[in-house]
């Protein structure tokens, strides 16, 4: 009895190894996966054409950022319609505040 669930066990684990690796592939043919490490996505823009950026971890701990991350959770809660963090401003503010906390 002790075999058959050793022999399970590792049935199992070989199962969501292989299920975790179609799942990476997946993603990387998508290009969901494609976050470097230390950053984030983030889409801007208006309701219907949103642009992907990839910022730096650090941006988050930023005090304008920070605003615009409250103005998110007002809009959003934590339901974000891309799947990703969604921030409710335009594309041309969020590169000059993003150029902003770049420069400080």
């Amino acid at each position: 009895m002790s075999i058959q669930l050793i022999g399970l066990s590792h049935t199992k684990q070989k199962f969501q190894r292989s299920l975790s690796a179609r799942i990476a592939s997946l993603l990387a043919m998508t290009g969901i996966n494609n976050v470097p490490k230390g950053h984030v996505a983030v889409y801007v823009g208006e309701t219907y054409q949103r642009k992907r950026f990839v910022i730096p971890i650090s941006y988050l701990n930023h005090p304008l950022f920070q605003a615009l991350l409250n103005l998110a959770e007002e809009a959003f809660g934590f339901n974000h319609p891309m799947g990703g963090l969604t921030i409710p401003c335009t594309e041309d503010y969020f590169t000059t505040l993003a150029s902003i906390i770049n420069g400080s």
